[in-house]
């Protein structure tokens, strides 16, 4: 028998490295997370895996497919050559064990949410149900999930199991742009319905920047709709010690610009008016001058529905975004709407808030902060 162990940062590379060097028919002894270096953490290991195939099964393999070329291409044609075979056990009952194969993988083709899962997998799936991850984005990684299970079957851990969640999880989130916050456009923009947590936000964000990258920065408000509102800005603008100007409409606002374009920052604060209404979006085009120099932030609520998430989203989608920020983190513990959203939208996330401290209380977004928030501070706390 010849055994050999693989190296690879994913198992899907693993995977793909035993069929070429081992084929189809290679068998999983085992298999393993390990680590390399670096920041010891989910995002630093690699997958050991030890792969073995038997020659005797290869030259099977062999004949059995030279067979096989003689069977009917549509199942469920009388075959010739399973006939003259019939006296060969062997291949019969190996033959009907790849028809069973076929007819269990059409069987777990349809999803359904009540669907069970076999050992360990079941654990996951109730995991995403109850984590709010919707139907589609389930199906798809519990798919990932379940290619594996028939692999390595009941030689898998539950760890391993986990880390097959994590890292389909982890796979949804690198695929758009999380964290990359380095602000490259002068004018910072935030948009959001009422109750976010947007002029909070703004002032965390302009406090970092001010802060860690000693900039200079200003604020502009067009939120004249709340008296609250300008107050809470003017209260940040005091602490923080910078300028401000309001904002009545589209003059006032290009004034304001002119008077701010010496400093390396300047800050916009909206106003937080009902989602709903199509004439908040209309009204910021006829205040504030989206130019080239400018880049916008959807700042979203995670105590929202998920539904109300994707309407406002398609609201203010007409307005040209870099990212979103999520707030309140502190207020849940469901996270599933993090992945659904940015697997939906492919908008990567710029900040996580989890309080009203400032300049404290501010993440930056980060896949593995990401990660962290939604499978917990004491798991992910080595990579962050």
């Amino acid at each position: 028998m010849k055994v050999k162990k693989y190296l690879a940062p994913t198992m899907n590379e693993a995977m793909k490295r035993i069929r070429v060097e081992l084929g189809s028919d290679a068998v999983i002894l085992s298999s393993k997370a390990v680590y390399t270096g670096g920041f010891i953490g989910l995002f630093k290991r690699n997958i050991e895996v030890i792969a073995a195939m038997d020659p005797l099964s290869q030259s099977i393999q062999t004949v059995t497919k030279q067979k096989s070329k003689k069977l009917p291409s549509k199942l469920g044609m009388a075959s010739p050559a399973l006939e003259a075979n019939e006296g060969n056990g062997e291949s019969a009952d190996l033959l009907k064990e790849i028809e069973g194969l076929k007819d269990l993988i059409k069987s777990l083709q349809v999803y359904s949410p009540d669907r069970k899962y076999p050992g360990k997998l079941q654990k996951m799936h109730e995991y995403l149900t109850e984590q709010e991850v919707d139907c589609s984005l389930r199906s798809k990684i519990m798919d990932e999930l379940l290619e594996k299970w028939f692999v390595f079957k009941q030689q898998s851990t539950d760890e391993e199991v986990q880390v097959w969640l994590e890292e389909a999880m982890f796979g949804i989130l690198d695929k758009v742009d999380n964290g990359k916050t380095g602000l490259q456009k002068k004018y910072i923009n935030f948009v959001g319905p009422t109750g976010v947590g947007k002029t909070t936000t703004l002032a965390k964000v302009a406090a970092e920047t001010m802060l860690k990258h000693d900039k200079k920065v200003a604020f502009i408000t067009t939120d004249t709709y709340r008296i609250a509102a300008i107050d809470q800005l003017k209260t940040y603008v005091k602490i923080l010690n910078v300028p401000i100007e309001v904002a009545y409409n589209l003059e006032d606002f290009k004034r304001a610009a002119e008077r701010f374009s010496h400093y390396d920052f300047v800050f916009i604060d909206t106003a937080g008016r009902n989602f709903r209404n199509a004439q908040y979006v209309k009204d910021l085009n006829e205040i504030i001058h989206f130019t080239d120099e400018m880049e916008t932030y959807l700042v979203l609520s995670l105590t929202s529905k998920q539904k109300d998430m994707e309407d406002i989203y398609r609201q203010f989608a007409a307005i040209p975004l870099k990212q979103v920020i999520f707030t309140k983190a502190d207020e849940t513990s469901t996270f599933g709407p993090v992945f659904n959203f940015i697997h939906t939208h492919k908008l990567g996330a710029a900040y996580i808030t989890d309080g009203q401290n400032v300049p404290d209380d501010i993440e930056i977004a980060t896949s593995s902060q990401l990660m962290k928030m939604a499978f917990g501070a004491k798991k992910y706390e080595r990579s962050s």
